[in-house]
């Protein structure tokens, strides 16, 4: 076996995963199916470049992410990144007092996610403008260091934290309306702690 047939053999085993993250990103599974391929090819036609010993995960992923982003982006207009400007600071945690507490018994953070479903968290994720949904879905759907998605997007590392900060208190504000939706919330409760 060639080295660059060991390469084939190792980068496959991440076929699900980037698949998974392309369709997050994307949001539909024909272009996921292609922007996978064009990873792959991309990464056989740059094997001479990838440094053995390096983390060919993050490789492949930031292949995938600057596929995604110059090809797909182009055919959108760039999103506001003001759109989540208005967000209020750790929107959902404040009002966990309004949420009954009988459902809850873990972490906070993990409290609030297991009272939502997976399409919820999903659709909340899905709905971010793209700045933020990236790196979010990278971080926190498939664990990259905030360094690594720095390299990944071309970001500077203060991006990177700010994008998920603004990205995750959105995600927070879209999952309280879910909850609210669902009657998780208490809304007497709301006004009492907040004076709204």
């Amino acid at each position: 076996m060639t080295a660059q047939d060991d390469f084939v053999t190792d980068a496959m085993q991440f076929a699900p995963q980037l698949f998974s993250t392309a369709l997050r990103m994307t949001r539909n599974k024909s272009d996921a199916e292609d922007l996978v391929q064009e990873t792959f090819i991309k990464a056989w036609r740059s094997f001479h470049t990838f440094q053995t010993g390096t983390n060919l995960r993050a490789w492949l992923y930031r292949i995938m992410t600057n596929t995604f982003i110059n090809k797909y982006n182009s055919k959108q207009r760039r999103p506001s990144e003001t759109e989540l400007d208005e967000v209020e600071e750790l929107y959902l945690y404040k009002r966990l007092g309004s949420i009954d507490q009988s459902k809850l018994s873990s972490s906070a953070e993990d409290q609030m996610l297991e009272l939502f479903t997976d399409d919820e968290v999903k659709h909340a994720l899905e709905e971010l403008p793209e700045s933020f949904r990236l790196p979010v879905l990278l971080s926190d759907v498939d664990g990259f260091s905030y360094k690594e998605i720095s390299e990944m997007l071309d970001i500077p590392l203060g991006t990177v934290m700010s994008r998920l900060h603004r990205g995750r208190k959105a995600m927070q504000k879209m999952l309280y309306e879910y909850a609210k939706e669902r009657g998780l919330v208490n809304e007497s409760l709301i006004e009492q702690g907040t004076g709204e």
